[in-house]
C-alpha cells in the first residue's frame, strides 16, 4: 500500500517485481555442485539481496574454502541467464508500478548486475516503466547498507524520507531503513493474493 508521504518509489527486482528466486536457487545449486561448496535454501534466503561475488566470498570465508569468486559468479549467472525465459512478473507489485507510472518517479535498486537486471526486467515485460537502475556495479557497499537506495533517490531528485522502497528480503528492508526511507515488505501482499485468489488491484486498495 502506498504511504501518504511517498513522493517516489524504488523497487527491488528479484522476488519483488519478478518471480526469479526459484530460478536463482536452481542456478546457485548447479554452481555449488560444479565448484564444490555447500549451498541450501537457508543460505539462499539469508543472503537474498547480496551480490553474487559477496555471497561466494562469504561462503568461502565461513567454510575455509578457496574459491574463485569471479569464475563461480560467472558460472552461476550463466546458469540463471539460461532460465530467464521462465521469468514471470509478480502481479501484486507490478500493479503498483502500472498505477503510478507517469505520476511518481520510479527507480530500480538491485544487488544484481546491470546486465542481468535489465534482462530480468525485459523478461517480465516491465522495461517501458523504468529508466533508472542502480545495480551492484554502481555502489561499493551493498544491501543491507543504504547506498543502493540512496543513489536511486539522488538520481530521481527526491529526498530519501519521501522514497518508498518495495522489497521482499530482510537485507533490502534493512537497507531501506538505514537510508531513512519508507520500507514496504511485499511478501504479505504476494502471499495474500496467492492464498485468497483475489485480483492484485484489490490487494493494494
Amino acid at each position: 500500500m502506498l504511504d501518504p508521504a511517498a513522493r517516489a518509489l524504488i523497487f527491488d527486482i528479484d522476488g519483488t517485481l519478478a518471480d526469479t528466486m526459484p530460478l536463482h536457487f536452481i542456478a546457485w545449486m548447479e554452481a555449488s555442485k560444479r565448484h564444490g561448496f555447500p549451498f541450501d535454501e537457508v543460505v539462499f534466503q539469508s543472503m537474498a539481496g547480496m551480490p553474487a561475488l559477496k555471497i561466494i566470498a562469504t561462503i568461502a570465508r565461513e567454510h575455509g574454502l578457496v574459491l574463485d569468486p569471479l569464475a563461480v559468479a560467472a558460472d552461476k549467472e550463466a546458469g540463471f541467464v539460461r532460465l530467464i525465459p521462465q521469468v514471470e512478473p509478480i502481479d501484486p507489485v507490478v500493479q503498483v508500478v502500472k498505477r503510478c507510472f507517469g505520476k511518481l518517479p520510479m527507480a530500480l535498486g538491485t544487488g544484481g548486475t546491470r546486465e542481468i537486471a535489465w534482462k530480468t526486467i525485459d523478461a517480465a515485460g516491465l522495461r517501458r516503466y523504468f529508466d533508472i537502475l542502480v545495480s551492484s556495479q554502481d555502489v561499493s557497499r551493498h544491501k543491507p547498507e543504504p547506498d543502493t537506495f540512496l543513489q536511486c533517490a539522488e538520481r530521481m531528485g527526491i529526498a530519501p524520507e519521501h522514497c518508498q522502497v518495495f522489497e521482499d528480503a530482510d537485507l533490502g528492508l534493512e537497507a531501506a531503513r538505514r537510508a531513512g526511507m519508507i520500507p514496504c515488505d511485499v511478501r504479505p501482499w504476494i502471499r495474500d493474493a496467492a492464498a485468497r485468489g483475489i485480483s492484485p488491484e484489490r490487494v493494494l486498495v
